[in-house]
């Protein structure tokens, strides 16, 4: 529709069917009268707002879409089409690894990607946008959510979501193939105090600037059609009423004209946080910070055309929200095609082809991390030595995660068929051993009856029986799998932990079964870092591999036997134990340090009872051969505007590798205390055996910006360290004078 056209359309609509469009209901408003009949009632919601509502979320499936639009549609005076969002975090129907294991890819170009091919099948799915990419930067691990974020790093965090929103929008020009991105959550919802669920967040804004903002501008900048709102708190004011974050930076400063919704329920949530004490004021607080959408309440539903007709909201603020959302539904192509494409035919040719799970299949072999290979044991030579899986995740085929909303567990190889398919029988046999928890009661909060909680568990006699029955396999193998990890249920939303250890059933399983004194390997599964103190001294090799996902069980066993060379690198460093946290790896310069300070003895920063270094930092990641690191150059040691830093790698093994080299500085002395590393460039380098190649970074002065004492972004002439390597802490170091 012509731009002249829209604004017609804009201009013809009552108040009421204004207000309709910035109202979000979730589908069971749509399904049937019967289904609907609780909804409304609970939302206070009329037939009249259900007739004109703008936007429905987490329906998808084309038969299902195109049977509610049609229905919609026939019932419209304007004929505008609604819009279907819908929570597609890491894949549709192919399922690729947890974002924090795509943050461990470090390979933005391979997950834009992937995120082209959830991009198609979501489209061919029916829907509109999708709630992604979460760019949240998170430095404490007990936060469920830290599955859903690419990890602790400014910089690599904004590197992935440019990717993502170019993956998932695919747009060309005027062209737009994909579907829309509403990146989230705005703003530093990583930062929740004690890595708490929807708890407050606290934080200067020179640190919310320099380290939280980046991910959301680089969507931002990459084109994201839609930003949501956040749960927390910044600055005393919930993100949904924030004006100085929604309206002044994200709007003003930014220039970001898309659309701004809420997360769910968060603008009647105003009213608990405390700064509005009924639904009329957290409408009129929200709308005035900018925004667009109120998802999933009936604030904007029922006071909204109120709070105009008072005079209390200036109609304009409306009439741009409308604008937005018009505009939005026409930039996709609604108007015209209502359903983009999408037909029961086309879904089914889409989704879970043989070229999505061979990709699906390259992302997790690259998202797995070997965090420990003692004795080099690993790779394993098929049908050489006879090996037992063990554990809960061993024959299981949910491995795709919490925020898989849409995809299916009978889609994922388990672990144990895929050995099945490399390994012959007199040479590999399972057995589970224990249960993945002792107790299951918490998931009586997310829905499950007691029934269903007690087929759970296991009783005192089954748990005996199964660890004498893997005891007594081990006896006979030479190398034990654990195949370990956390319940799906327990990272992600509303996932926050204060243990982030194996559960304690696995713990003493490990514990009587490396009494055999065999090899042992630990897969790990989970969604967040986890302690793994006690098992790095039990295992001779452990692989992080999160939560894999459809192809996790082939790239497991593609790493386990040396198909493919572990190429996968830490994007949020692993805590030694729980009260570390938050750690991570780019933290200031203190006036006591550790290792360099003029005090003595316990008059530094440090603990008592733990070291201050993670167990395994930022960027680590080991994998099968050495390559070597030398003659770290400087191209000047004076720069103006740009320098260039050099260093040499060598391959000093038989095995073809990918190697991710680092690039971190140091601004020795600022207006403001610095951190003592900040990534800036990176490159995942391929070796042949026995390769030799020079990687060369370009640093520009721009790379030494940062927020002044003046909170102007800028930098200032002075020393600099220049650190290159394979991890946050092993590197080489150089030094040059910024002019």
């Amino acid at each position: 529709m012509q731009e002249i056209k829209l604004r017609e359309l804009l201009d013809s609509l009552t108040w009421t069917e204004k207000v309709g469009q910035l109202v979000q209901l979730s589908g069971d408003f749509f399904h049937s009268e019967e289904l609907a009949v609780g909804p409304k009632k609970k939302l206070g919601i009329t037939q009249e707002t259900i007739d004109v509502v703008g936007s429905v979320l987490n329906v998808t499936g084309a038969e299902t879409i195109r049977v509610i639009q049609e229905r919609y549609l026939q019932n419209s005076r304007h004929k505008i089409p609604l819009l279907f969002m819908a929570d597609i975090i890491y894949g549709y129907r192919t399922i690729f690894p947890i974002p924090l294991g795509l943050g461990a890819t470090w390979n933005p170009k391979l997950i834009e990607e992937a995120y082209g091919v959830i991009a198609r099948e979501s489209r061919s799915a029916g829907a509109h946008v999708t709630y992604a990419p979460m760019v949240d930067l998170v430095r404490d691990a007990r936060w469920g959510r830290c599955l859903e974020s690419t990890g602790e790093d400014p910089q690599l965090n904004a590197d992935f979501a440019a990717a993502m929103v170019r993956g998932l929008q695919q747009e060309s020009g005027r062209e737009f193939e994909g579907i829309a991105s509403c990146v989230k959550h705005f703003a530093a919802y990583g930062a929740a105090e004690a890595g708490r669920e929807y708890n407050t967040v606290d934080m200067s804004e020179r640190r919310l600037r320099q380290d939280y903002l980046s991910g959301y501008k680089s969507a931002v900048d990459a084109g994201a059609k839609l930003v949501m709102t956040s749960f927390n708190t910044y600055d005393g004011m919930p993100a949904t009423g924030n004006e100085f974050l929604l309206k002044e930076i994200l709007r003003e400063e930014w220039g970001f004209d898309g659309v701004i919704i809420s997360d769910y329920a968060a603008v009647q949530e105003l009213i608990a946080h405390g700064v509005a004490k009924d639904e009329r004021e957290a409408t009129a607080l929200a709308m005035k910070a900018t925004n667009d959408i109120d998802m999933k309440t009936g604030c904007y539903a029922n006071e909204l055309e109120s709070l105009v007709t008072d005079g209390a909201i200036d109609p304009e603020l409306v009439d741009a929200a409308v604008w937005r959302v018009l505009k939005l539904k026409n930039d996709l192509g609604l108007f015209e095609d209502p359903y983009r494409g999408s037909t029961v035919e086309q879904e089914q040719q889409t989704l879970l082809t043989k070229e999505n799970r061979s990709l699906a299949r390259k992302v997790a072999q690259e998202s797995i991390v070997l965090l420990q290979n003692k004795g080099e044991l690993l790779p394993l030579e098929a049908n050489k030595n006879k090996i037992l899986l063990v554990g809960p995740y061993g024959d299981e085929q949910d491995l795709i995660g919490l925020w898989a909303v849409h995809g299916k567990s009978t889609d994922v190889v388990s672990i144990k068929e895929a050995l099945e398919k490399e390994l012959a029988k007199e040479t590999f046999s399972y057995e589970k051993g224990c249960g993945l928890l002792a107790d299951y009661q918490f998931l009586g909060e997310f829905g499950a009856t007691k029934e269903q909680i007690h087929s759970l568990g296991m009783t005192d006699n089954e748990r005996e029986a199964a660890l004498n029955k893997a005891l007594e396999a081990g006896k006979d193998a030479d190398i034990i799998i654990y195949a370990m990890g956390e319940h799906t249920m327990q990272s992600g939303e509303a996932g926050s932990r204060t243990d982030i250890s194996l559960p304690l059933i696995q713990k003493e399983f490990i514990e009587k079964m490396t009494e055999l004194g065999k090899k042992n390997i630990l897969i790990a599964i989970s969604g967040r870092p986890l302690t793994f103190t006690k098992e790095v001294e039990q295992m001779d090799a452990i692989l992080q591999a999160w939560f894999p996902g459809t192809e996790g069980g082939n790239a497991l066993v593609d790493i386990l036997f040396g198909k493919v060379n572990p190429s996968g690198r830490l994007s949020m460093g692993f805590p030694e134990n729980v009260g570390q946290l938050p750690m991570y790896y780019n933290e200031f310069k203190t006036g006591r340090p550790l290792n360099s300070s003029t005090h003595r003895g316990r008059f530094v920063t440090k603990y008592l009872d733990s070291p201050n270094e993670p167990l395994f930092p930022f960027g680590f990641g080991l994998s099968y051969g050495r390559v070597d690191y030398e003659e770290l150059t400087v191209s000047s040691k004076k720069m103006t505007d740009h320098l260039t830093v050099s260093i040499k790698l060598k391959n000093r093994s038989d095995y073809e590798c990918l190697e991710t080299v680092q690039l971190y500085i140091q601004d020795v002395t600022g207006s403001v205390v610095r951190p003592i590393k900040e990534l800036k460039k990176y490159e995942k380098i391929n070796l042949l055996p026995h390769e030799e190649k020079t990687v060369v970074f370009a640093l520009q002065r721009e790379d030494l910006y940062y927020y002044m004492k003046n909170m102007q972004f800028g930098t200032e002439a002075g020393t600099f360290n220049v650190f290159v390597g394979r991890n946050a802490n092993d590197t080489q170091q150089a030094v040059f004078e910024l002019l």
